[in-house]
């Protein structure tokens, strides 16, 4: 798929300190992109360079195919981790304000925000002020004027530091409801439940450079560890804990297992050379096999795991 966003061999260094180290990215339009990593990885340094924030001292960020300019500044949409909402503003005020800021002409500012106002059922908040509001309601005012003018690119900072989770699902289902209707989304957080559900590529980026980048079934399918989950009925444990002991094979001294209501449960890593297939004839010919699953690494493990490494 195209990329609506192009990041190529971008530098930023503060003093000393390399924030970003030569990054290179590409965001496939219409996805959702998780932009991944630790505290100090590099990533609000580079939101902060598509956002035109800040330049990159070498490098370039192209959106849909043009060197980033000013003119792109109302294609684009941030909600930043730290909120920037004016305290002591009216709700509606504000929203007017902001949205006119990002090209919007007054009426239309009006339209969009009587139908987000709506959608969100915030109506009544429209003469409050923001110091009035609680934290997670005035995350939905912050997520309303990041999206009214409906940019092509979206950027959010963990969106649902703040929300109960009934409002996380709502912000949630707008974000995907955004993404079906054409907008590109960049989707910067720690939370990789949330990652596993919504992203469709990810990239993360740890001590200023980018570690992985693509697919999340890809990235997945490259950190398979060749390790299976398998169930074993009850009547056959005595055969596996004495092959255990022998270290066969396939089930070794290295394998965990226990025991729940008289199944055994095994997790084994195949050693090189051993496929599948032949774990699963040999362990068919001790018992009945209830299940043989495979255990792929989740977003949370290939996370940790690569940072960790460094």
């Amino acid at each position: 798929m195209k990329p609506i966003l192009e990041v190529r061999n971008v530098v930023k260094q503060y003093g000393d300190y390399t924030a970003l180290n030569s990054v290179s990215l590409q965001v496939p339009k219409g996805s959702i992109y998780g932009l991944l990593g630790p505290n100090g990885a590099g990533k609000t340094s580079l939101i902060r360079i598509i956002n035109q924030i800040t330049m990159p001292d070498s490098g370039e960020v192209l959106l849909d195919g043009e060197k980033l300019s000013p003119h792109h500044i109302s294609q684009i949409g941030y909600m930043p981790e730290e909120r920037g909402l004016y305290k002591t503003m009216k709700v509606g005020e504000q929203a007017l304000y902001l949205a006119q800021l990002k090209g919007l002409s007054k009426k239309e500012a009006k339209a969009q925000l009587e139908y987000w106002f709506e959608k969100l059922e915030i109506k009544g908040w429209w003469n409050k002020k923001i110091q009035e509001l609680s934290k997670g309601m005035a995350q939905k005012i912050q997520f309303v004027v990041t999206v009214l003018h409906q940019p092509k690119l979206l950027i959010f900072d963990e969106p649902f530091s703040g929300f109960d989770p009934v409002n996380a699902n709502l912000i949630k289902d707008e974000i995907l409801g955004l993404r079906d209707k054409g907008a590109t989304i960049i989707f910067s957080t720690h939370r990789m439940e949330s990652v596993e559900e919504m992203c469709d590529n990810i990239a993360l980026i740890h001590q200023s450079n980018k570690l992985i980048e693509g697919k999340i079934d890809d990235v997945k399918k490259q950190y398979r560890s060749n390790t299976f989950e398998v169930g074993i009925a009850p009547g056959n444990i005595e055969h596996f804990f004495a092959d255990m002991s022998l270290n066969t094979p396939y089930v070794s001294q290295k394998a965990n297992f226990k025991t729940l209501d008289d199944e055994l449960k095994l997790q084994i890593t195949l050693p090189k050379g051993t496929t599948s297939r032949e774990l699963l004839n040999y362990l068919m010919q001790k018992g009945d096999v209830t299940y043989f699953v495979e255990k792929i690494p989740s977003m949370n493990d290939i996370f940790i795991q690569t940072v960790s490494k460094r």
